[in-house]
């Protein structure tokens, strides 16, 4: 069964097969589809699915594809590989308005790559890259939006900072006036237990709520990235404010998840 064939409050053990998208109707389609079950979501939570961001993550998709996905009416993608970001950001520099988020690892190495095009960075989850960020972005007077990453799974696979050095990690930004942070991201344990996946929602929701009040001034924890195709609706359910949504919009990759995210499904 396809995942656009379950009722809504229904999760998958794997992320399922989905149709390449293709045309704009196709990507019309999907894009409803996905807003319509974040609405359920929202609706089975008691939340207004005005507060939910959908952030259709365009990896390895080609930029006659994504230029179909923006006739559809999307104008922001995120990507986990600074290069081929950068590449699909300037292929499309003459569509006007098109926002770029980079929610993968990123090495220190590439900071002037990623500050030349992206208004906003998912994973942050080192000091070094935040002073390598924000000395990029004074030279190009440039702000950045950060969420800082957080490994709600404990697994070893993933980057992340571990829950119990987040004080310590937000205590340290105000050091980098470049960078805005707008709150955390998480990836969830990729199984085919939905209360195993909850769990990582809800303790990042949590430490969230714990750290809040203690955060330094201009640091802000407003928001919440977590959720993808295979686990979106939890992550809404649970509070996430931004859900990172490829396969469910684009259709089934061709590489492996490996490739861009350790022992996970996007």
């Amino acid at each position: 069964m396809s995942r656009q064939c379950e009722a809504p409050g229904r999760y998958p053990a794997t992320v399922p097969s989905y149709t390449a998208a293709s045309a704009v109707a196709d990507f019309q389609r999907n894009h409803a589809l996905v807003t319509a079950r974040i609405e359920a979501a929202c609706e089975r939570a008691g939340r207004d699915p005005a507060g939910v961001r959908l952030l259709p993550v365009s990896k390895t998709v080609d930029e006659a594809r994504m230029r179909a996905a923006v006739a559809a009416g999307m104008t922001g993608f995120g990507e986990n590989k600074v290069q081929e970001a950068k590449r699909k950001s300037a292929a499309l520099a003459d569509v006007p308005g098109l926002s770029w988020s980079l929610i993968g690892h990123l090495q220190t190495n590439k900071a002037r790559d990623a500050v030349s095009f992206a208004s906003e960075f998912q994973a942050l989850d080192s000091l070094r890259l935040a002073e390598a960020l924000d000395r990029r972005l004074d030279a190009a007077g440039r702000r950045l939006d950060v969420f800082v990453q957080v490994n709600t799974s404990d697994e070893e696979s993933k980057y992340g900072l571990p829950p119990d050095q987040l004080t310590g990690f937000l205590d340290e930004l105000p050091r980098f006036p470049c960078l805005r942070v707008r709150g955390l991201m998480t990836l969830a344990v990729f199984s085919p237990d939905p209360d195993a996946v909850r769990r990582c929602f809800v303790r990042l929701r949590r430490l969230r709520d714990q750290v809040r009040d203690g955060a330094p001034d201009g640091v802000g924890l407003d928001e919440l990235s977590m959720g993808m195709s295979g686990d979106y609706e939890i992550a809404v359910e649970e509070g996430a404010t931004v859900v990172r949504v490829g396969q469910a919009i684009f259709g089934s990759r061709p590489t492996p998840d490996a490739l861009y995210w350790p022992r996970d499904g996007v």
